[in-house]
């Protein structure tokens, strides 16, 4: 956690409104991402966006400081999604998969590797999308916000290996959609370079 954070969080247990409009600035858009991710539908994303910040205000004094801020905040997001997933009972569909080998997941990694980075977050996005829920949250965490897995453990509430093993399956599948959106010469490309 910066520094930063944990001076503003003693400023708004302080009273100051104006410190949880800075933190909140600092955090939404990943928030709003992640609720995106997971439930799919712009309305009901703000919507549990904004009963995270709320959740969080009200137990801001909650908070020891033990984890990043971020770290927190993410689990706060990530259970309101829970909770709201369960309320709407939706059926998602989920991706079908075709199994990939570790060396096709390598593979397609490295192609991201070498695509120009505004290119290649824009492939992950749109591919992340039509993930299953909790595949688009912690892809997101992994690829966009560049997390640890004991970090991502911590805000999903499993272990550091159960999560290593959720997103290879994560990246199969989305090694699957990638492997239709990119050219089939970008892929041949970069499978010859590994040989």
């Amino acid at each position: 956690m910066t520094t930063n954070d944990q001076i503003l969080i003693n400023q708004i247990i302080e009273g100051d409104t104006n410190s949880f409009t800075i933190l909140v600035d600092r955090y939404k858009d990943l928030v709003f991402t992640l609720a995106l991710r997971m439930l799919k539908n712009r309305e009901e994303a703000e919507e549990v966006a904004q009963d995270t910040f709320i959740k969080t205000y009200k137990s801001l004094h909650k908070f020891k400081g033990d984890s990043k801020f971020s770290t927190w905040i993410y689990r706060v997001a990530y259970n309101s999604c829970l909770d709201r997933i369960k309320k709407n009972k939706k059926h998602l569909n989920n991706v079908e998969i075709n199994e990939f080998t570790a060396h096709e997941v390598v593979t397609i990694d490295n192609a991201l590797d070498k695509m120009e980075i505004n290119e290649r977050k824009e492939a992950i996005q749109r591919c992340i999308e039509t993930l299953p829920s909790e595949d688009s949250f912690l892809l997101t965490l992994y690829y966009f916000d560049d997390l640890s897995l004991d970090e991502i453990s911590k805000i999903v509430g499993i272990t550091a290996n159960s999560i290593k093993v959720k997103l290879f399956r994560c990246r199969k599948k989305l090694a699957t959609i990638l492997k239709s959106h990119l050219e089939p010469e970008t892929l041949d490309y970069y499978e010859r370079e590994r040989r």
